[in-house]
């Protein structure tokens, strides 16, 4: 096994999650191949690599709170090419809408090498399950941080 590639590929994926919660558009994109697709559930798929990240710039604004853990990485490597499975755990919370939702889900990743490193080529997930609470049903429930709220 190409240890140094299987390094790359789990700092690639920890890459895209960070820079997604974090709404680091331009060093998300750069985690994808130009031809990237993603498939995150019945109504959420997308054809390149544009559409993803518009999708992520419009919908994950910054008043929109999101984590994303992703652990238990099975990866196969093929010479430029790799195939991974990660589960992912998240959380996203919308304090306009008094809203938290959790979440967990397997994703199955293509990766390609490039003269410029690794890249998402495929990525996806099928939700094991999705809850949502009312904030408002959590009276003690504060939010104290947010790098996002106006100050």
């Amino acid at each position: 096994m190409d240890l140094v590639a299987l390094e790359e590929l789990k700092r690639l994926k920890y890459r895209y999650l960070r820079c997604l919660d974090l709404k680091l558009w331009d060093e998300f994109e750069a985690t994808l191949a130009p031809d990237a697709t993603a498939d995150y559930g019945e109504h959420l798929r997308f054809g390149s690599r544009a559409e993803i990240v518009k999708f992520m710039r419009t919908w994950l604004e910054s008043d929109i709170i999101t984590v994303h853990h992703c652990h238990h990485p099975e990866l196969e490597i093929d010479g430029s090419t790799a195939t991974g499975t990660w589960c992912l755990d998240d959380t996203i919370i919308v304090p306009e809408h008094r809203v938290m939702i959790r979440g967990s889900a397997f994703y199955e990743d293509t990766y390609v090498r490039s003269e410029s490193g690794w890249r998402i080529s495929r990525t996806g997930y099928l939700r094991t399950y999705e809850s949502t609470v009312s904030l408002d049903d959590m009276p003690s429930f504060k939010l104290t941080a947010n790098r996002w709220a106006a100050g």
